[in-house]
């Protein structure tokens, strides 16, 4: 990729664009890839910018074909865990799903698309939600790259402890969402 010069920011951008929007692509490597190519804040920003782009496109994509494309696009069991995002108003709720590591944030983006919540407070929370991760990521791999690998174990060492707990509890956690949702749903009606 560096070989592109140039253009190598604009091509990793739309990698990372496409990693969102057919998700199968882990967006794992691609974040540690950032880091390693363009350093960490390099790798932060090219990430971030691909990472909105291909969020945003799969909600436009999810707004625009409606309900019946997406539940085609998505798995039965990602519908049955996620899909009470279509009644979700909601930033906050938005906001841990890009935030907890475990989710399908790849996916959520299409059902987040059939919500009422407006695009332009979607491409902010999911964006601010991932940057986590990502600054993580970037600099896994900028640590990589310099040689500095006992940082890099030391970085996913603090991760692993971070996220694991949110890994393990993600499905009560979503049950809560569902819950509330559903709870200020029933008061609503």
């Amino acid at each position: 990729l560096r070989a592109w010069g140039v253009l190598a920011p604009v091509i990793f951008i739309g990698l990372q664009a496409v990693q969102v929007i057919i998700s199968p692509i882990p967006g794992e490597l691609t974040g540690i890839l950032g880091g390693y190519l363009f350093g960490q804040w390099g790798g932060l920003l090219y990430s971030t910018i691909g990472l909105t782009l291909g969020s945003v496109a799969s909600f436009a994509v999810g707004r625009w074909l409606g309900a019946r494309y997406v539940r085609k696009l998505v798995s039965s069991a990602v519908w049955r865990k996620m899909g009470f995002i279509v009644e979700a108003e909601g930033a906050v709720l938005c906001f841990i799903i890009f935030l907890i590591p475990g989710l399908p944030k790849d996916m959520a983006c299409y059902l987040f698309g059939l919500s009422p919540l407006p695009l332009w407070v979607f491409a902010v929370v999911s964006t601010l939600g991932r940057i986590p991760d990502t600054w993580v990521l970037s600099a896994q791999g900028a640590h990589a790259a310099s040689g500095d690998y006992l940082e890099v174990v030391f970085l996913t060492a603090i991760v692993v402890a971070i996220a694991l707990p949110l890994y393990y509890y993600r499905n009560r956690l979503v049950g809560w969402f569902r819950g509330k949702l559903a709870h200020s749903t029933d008061r609503a009606g």
